[in-house]
């Protein structure tokens, strides 16, 4: 038959019987389905724009080697070049590729890892369903394999700013300028800690110059001057600022390790944060509140045709890192209560207002705390008997609305399982300090009366002055609110602001339980290869 002659010159006489399955047995649409990536016995268009896609994962901060990119691109290279394939090892290197498009295309559009496996305790929201196959398949029916590639991954501006500094981390990994090490700080008063004050000579200018302009911080060709003075100095105060360090211009200990720290090292700390990008809700509502602990920044932002336009932008402080930490989630804001009391929490009475009290008894009328019962009846006299009772837990403690309270004038409150929440504090010269890891755990914020006016836009009758008032009158009060907003407190070292990279210390130790993560789940991939 003419046929089984050009089936036996394409496949082999011993694929003669499934290459006739697969194009009669099975049927045209099953047969096309199978066959996604050939046409005949040679791989089509599709399949080479597969392989470039994968091949090129790392620009998107994944690892090629969890698509069998390697091996895929060169068995598409054989297969469109050399003799003529068998039938089963098309369909095996057909479905390989379709296995590893799909697995490209959810880790886009889902990230790689649960951010539930790396120990925050993060809860994800609902998510709207993505279905990788489907994707896939409606793609190279549409012949649009590379538009569905873009449109999995996340449509955020951060996102593309963040995959072009990441190629331009990447292009400086081999920059000499690293391979040679900052000689040692001029030694401090008294031989203290290294430290490089403006004016100071310094053997190292010359390289501390070079890294700078490697960073963008200082022109390449800007002249290098025999003291570290002038333009120099403002080169350092713009590395300052981008890494989250109090931008005075004095090259310390801070400042020195942020400038060791190697392209290499920031390529991955960029890669981390477009994994979290991918799984971090940023667009939820039409108003959110975000806050990124390592920045120390809260950003209130409307979200308008699919773009994120930041209304607002100011400092916290969150929960310090060494054992209080702010945890991770999302939650709707439903209120704000005005001069509101300091419900003190349990552990923190039992373990540091009860031991304080009792060496200082004066702080109990001093900061205005009162003890209140079960059935709410308030004691404001402070004993021995209270404070037993308190640390049993028969008694709660609270602090009175007014200028002492911990919470300053003003609380904004999202139920959480944690109960955190956002508030003022009277002790705002924390807010000029550079790391700001303070708290027990919830958020002081900046600027409480522009939160408060972004919270209540849809309630003109809430002016600036009416909430200054109500903030000050010194009787709680709160007010629901109609259209909640979503408040997220999230966790990003790699952020681009106005259009330049910024790095921030890995405070809570996240980047390193999200690289342990990664790591794992590629060793796990490669014990099952795609292909090979």
């Amino acid at each position: 038959m003419q046929f089984e002659s050009a089936t036996s010159r394409f496949f082999g006489a011993g694929a003669l019987a499934l290459a006739l399955a697969l194009c009669l047995c099975a049927g045209p649409a099953a047969a096309a389905d199978a066959l996604r990536w050939f046409d005949a016995d040679r791989p089509s268009h599709r399949a080479t724009q597969a392989v470039e896609l994968l091949a090129d994962a790392a620009s998107q901060g994944l690892e090629p080697q969890d698509y069998a990119a390697d091996a895929l691109r060169q068995a598409v290279a054989r297969a469109a070049q050399g003799p003529p394939w068998g039938a089963a090892a098309i369909e095996r290197l057909d479905q390989a590729l379709t296995t590893a498009m799909e697995r490209y295309l959810k880790d886009l559009h889902e990230g790689r890892v649960d951010p539930r496996q790396i120990g925050n305790g993060y809860a994800l929201p609902p998510r709207d369903a993505f279905d990788a196959a489907a994707t896939l398949k409606a793609a190279l029916a549409a012949h649009r394999l590379v538009e569905a590639a873009h449109e999995a991954a996340p449509q955020l501006p951060q996102y593309e700013r963040l995959r072009q500094a990441l190629a331009r981390y990447r292009a400086r990994v081999d920059d000499p300028v690293w391979r040679q090490p900052l000689p040692p700080l001029p030694a401090g008063p008294r031989g203290g800690a290294g430290v490089l004050q403006p004016g100071q000579a310094y053997a190292g200018l010359a390289l501390l110059a070079r890294r700078l302009a490697a960073g963008g911080d200082r022109a390449p060709q800007a002249f290098v001057p025999a003291l570290y003075e002038g333009p120099l100095v403002a080169a350092v105060e713009a590395f300052q600022l981008r890494h989250g360090l109090v931008a005075d211009g004095v090259v310390g200990r801070a400042t020195l390790a942020q400038l060791r720290v190697t392209p290499a090292e920031r390529v991955r700390q960029i890669e981390l944060a477009l994994e979290r990008l991918r799984w971090t809700p940023l667009m939820q509502g039409p108003r959110m509140i975000v806050i990124n602990i390592p920045e120390f920044v809260l950003r209130a932002y409307d979200v308008r045709d699919g773009r994120i336009h930041v209304q607002l932008r100011m400092k916290v402080i969150v929960g310090q890192a060494l054992d209080k930490r702010t945890p991770l989630f999302d939650a709707d804001l439903r209120a704000i209560e005005f001069s509101p009391y300091w419900n003190v929490p349990p552990s923190i009475a039992r373990a540091e207002l009860v031991p304080e009290l009792r060496r200082h008894p004066e702080d109990f009328e001093r900061e205005g705390f009162e003890f209140v019962a079960p059935d709410g009846r308030v004691d404001t006299t402070l004993s021995a008997a209270n404070l037993a009772a308190l640390s049993a837990g028969r008694l709660r403690i609270r602090q009175r609305p007014g200028p002492r309270n911990a919470l300053g004038d003003i609380k904004f409150v999202f139920p959480n399982r944690d109960n955190i929440y956002l508030h003022h504090t009277p002790a705002t010269q924390l807010f000029d300090r550079g790391r700001r890891d303070f708290s027990h755990g919830c958020i002081r914020v900046e600027q409480p009366v522009a939160l408060a006016e972004f919270v209540l836009q849809g309630m003109p009758e809430w002016t600036e002055d009416r909430i200054r008032q109500a903030m000050g009158q010194g009787e709680s009060k709160t007010l629901r609110l109609p259209d909640p907003v979503r408040v997220l407190i999230a966790y990003g070292t790699a952020l681009v602001v106005d259009g330049r990279v910024h790095f921030f210390d890995d405070i809570y130790g996240q980047d390193r339980l999200l690289d342990a993560a990664l790591r794992r789940n590629t060793e796990n991939r490669g014990q099952t290869p795609l292909y090979r």
